[in-house]
């Protein structure tokens, strides 16, 4: 039979090591399966499977997997502890325990015995033959690994279940060999697959020179990253891309390739990103030496709008975003900077009507020519790209550093309308809690951030923080009037801002001011926004729901709501009469005749007369 038709069930006691290196060795020249080999089947083989029946909590868990695991690991004979874990592993099985929660445990337990420990991780991960027993291997050698142990976690890794586990042990020890674990296991389509393969075809470690091997490698990350569809591949697996291809080494194999340094600074830009996903770029050793070698390369004598939209990309990392927190020698950054500055040059690019390069016009000189040494805070409202899905934050930095990204890895800073347009950061007759920032899947998934602002005499306070990552921040004080001052001059400067995000502000800050009108028609909450797919068509969503004929009895579930949204496309007007003429609708006549009809009840909806929105367009629920 061939090799891609091998079985898959081998002898009893085969290691899972030795099964990995088999089916490697089957076929070395083939491209690993997108999530690894398929394990071995085999009566013996524990899969973690748990029966039917309640599960143990979490803090169940960990007791009962600490309490089985921690005799074994300080064994200090290997072998006896390697046969005690998987007899302990085997009844945690029984227990209903999957191997994801046991190596997850198993990874973070308290080890009184660290030596022992690692001597039986090894012998687990080399001799093991069980899912669950090999995985408590590898998850204490994301702690206790060392370079001896790069082979057998690359082996291990390429087999089903196991390999985002072995790429976190490989993490501190082959970042290369993670990645490509990381990109084989979990890479969304086949996209990564060219990449993949001419990477894992180089030569470990050193540096690249200028054969086949490089310019394969070259030639795919070339084609991935500048890709017109790039988007989806780049923006969620940025860092394990430029670490699967050794950009660094790249780079400095070709210093003339135009094209790979546009590369590099498209993998810096969506690694800074911290829409949708935690950004990657403190996590990447060498940013700050590949962020220097693209700024100075980055110089076209004719550059088109794609290349000036990523230069002020860059730039707007570098002043207030994450690209702000690497480590530089003094003075660096601001050279950085200057560099991008002259770059970009002074005259505006063409197409004035053009949705990207009224973004590079607005936008061109905010990054540049802020005061060395910088003020103690500095307040900075940046939209990104247009073309790139960005979310516009509000940057606040405290001494030149970018507090956010400093202090809460999971999501950006709120956009403007939430910490500017109201009061939020003015400190109040009493102490106020502010939400800085929350988690991308929200608060209640991955947390947020907040700070206590309040007054002190002539001095402003942010103390109190929750939801900082590591420990808690310290106290801040600022001057109370030059606090006040930045607060108020950033809520008034809008240079950032095109003309349907003025709108909307206008439209917002008119309704906060006008509270009368929800109750008048019955609007449980009502905001004005710009629409994410089209940002210059603003749109108006409200939730209404009838006021009930009775109020309801304790406990019992609210009345039920509807949502809608009022769509208002760009007419060319100014935004302060576009916002007028919106508001003056919404005095004269009830919102719900003339907006859609977007979600909520159904019955309530049908039982009032409107449509219920057809398939595809049934909205968010959306609460306030």
């Amino acid at each position: 039979m061939s090799a891609r038709d091998e079985r898959t069930t081998l002898t009893p006691g085969t290691s899972l090591y030795d099964y990995a290196l088999f089916r490697r060795g089957c076929d070395p020249d083939g491209g690993v399966p997108r999530r690894g080999y398929p394990l071995p089947d085999g009566p013996d083989r524990a899969t973690g499977t748990p029966p039917s029946g309640p599960r143990l909590t979490w803090e169940r868990a960990q007791e009962e997997v600490t309490t089985a695991l921690a005799g074994p690991l300080a064994d200090p004979d290997p072998v006896r502890a390697a046969a005690a874990v998987h007899h302990a592993v085997g009844r945690l099985v029984l227990l209903g325990l999957p191997d994801r929660t046991v190596r997850a445990v198993a990874a973070r337990m308290p080890l009184e015995d660290e030596p022992a420990a690692r001597a039986a991780a090894r012998r687990l991960t080399r001799t093991g033959t069980t899912p669950t027993a090999v995985g408590v291997g590898v998850a204490l050698l994301i702690r206790l690994g060392e370079p001896e142990d790069v082979p057998c976690l690359k082996a291990l890794g390429l087999l089903r279940g196991l390999g985002s586990p072995a790429a976190a042990a490989l993490d501190p020890l082959d970042r290369q060999a993670a990645a490509l674990l990381h990109l084989t296991h979990l890479g969304r389509d086949h996209t990564l697959t060219p990449l993949v393969d001419a990477a894992a075809a180089t030569p470990d470690g050193g540096g690249f020179g200028d054969g086949p091997a490089t310019r394969r490698v070259r030639d795919a990350l070339v084609a991935l990253v500048n890709a017109p569809d790039r988007d989806t591949a780049v923006r969620w697996q940025a860092r394990r891309i430029a670490e699967a291809a050794r950009l660094d080494a790249l780079l400095r194999a070709r210093p003339d390739d135009t094209a790979l340094t546009t590369a590099a600074g498209r993998l810096l830009h969506a690694m800074a990103n911290r829409y949708d996903n935690r950004a990657d770029l403190l996590d990447y050793g060498p940013a700050a030496e590949v962020y220097r070698t693209v700024v100075e390369r980055a110089g076209l004598p004719d550059p088109d709008l794609d290349h000036q939209a990523l230069l002020l990309s860059l730039a707007q990392d570098l002043d207030s975003g994450t690209g702000a927190l690497l480590d530089r020698p003094a003075g660096e950054r601001e050279a950085l900077l200057a560099l991008l500055e002259r770059h970009l040059g002074t005259e505006p690019p063409p197409g004035p009507h053009d949705r990207r390069a009224a973004w590079i016009a607005r936008n061109r000189t905010r990054p540049f020519g802020h005061p060395v040494p910088p003020a103690p805070l500095r307040i900075e409202v940046v939209a990104g790209d247009p073309d790139t899905r960005t979310a516009v934050e509000t940057r606040i930095l405290i001494d030149g550093r970018p507090l956010v990204p400093a202090l809460f890895p999971k999501g950006p800073g709120h956009p403007p309308e939430h910490l500017l347009d109201g009061d939020a950061l003015l400190p109040g007759p009493e102490p106020r809690e502010v939400q800085l920032a929350e988690a991308d899947c929200t608060e209640g998934c991955c947390g947020a951030l907040y700070v206590t602002v309040r007054r002190d005499g002539d001095e402003v306070v942010w103390d109190g923080w929750r939801g900082a990552a590591g420990p808690p921040p310290p106290e801040l004080r600022f001057d109370a009037a030059a606090y006040g001052a930045e607060v108020l001059r950033a809520r008034a400067d809008e240079s950032w801002a095109w003309p349907a995000r003025r709108t909307a502000r206008r439209i917002t800050a008119a309704l906060r001011a006008r509270p009368e009108l929800r109750t008048r028609w019955e609007l449980r909450w009502i905001r004005a926004t710009t629409d994410w797919r089209d940002p210059d068509r603003v749109t108006v969503d409200f939730g209404h729901r009838p006021a009930p004929a009775a109020p309801p009895a304790p406990g019992e579930d609210p009345a039920p709501s509807l949502t809608f949204a009022w769509e208002l496309p760009d007419d060319g007007r100014p935004p302060e009469v576009r916002a007028e003429a919106a508001v003056a609708r919404l005095e004269s006549a009830d919102p719900k005749t003339y907006a859609r009809l977007t979600g909520g009840d159904r019955r309530l909806a049908e039982s009032l007369g409107y449509t219920w929105p057809r398939q595809g367009r049934s909205p968010r629920n959306q609460e306030e």
